[in-house]
């Protein structure tokens, strides 16, 4: 799929498309937006501190991740 542009690609997340998102340890670091999410249409990458408190908000876009436990 390197030869697609990004509009043409259908395995990309929409990013700020959805308001809560479960992640797992294998996300970590956590970053909004996430790798896999459009980039063209979205906000500077931020780095979120979810292992300290299980839930954090993107100060961006307002999208609130969750870290769910691996099991």
């Amino acid at each position: 799929m390197p030869d697609q542009q990004t509009h043409e690609r259908t395995d990309l997340i929409q990013p700020n498309a959805l308001n809560r998102v479960e992640v797992t340890g294998k996300d970590l670091p956590l970053s909004c937006p996430m790798p896999g999410m459009y980039l063209w249409s979205s906000h500077p990458k931020v780095y979120l501190p979810i292992r300290k408190t299980g839930e954090e908000q993107c100060p961006y876009c307002g999208t609130v991740y969750v870290l769910r436990e691996a099991g």
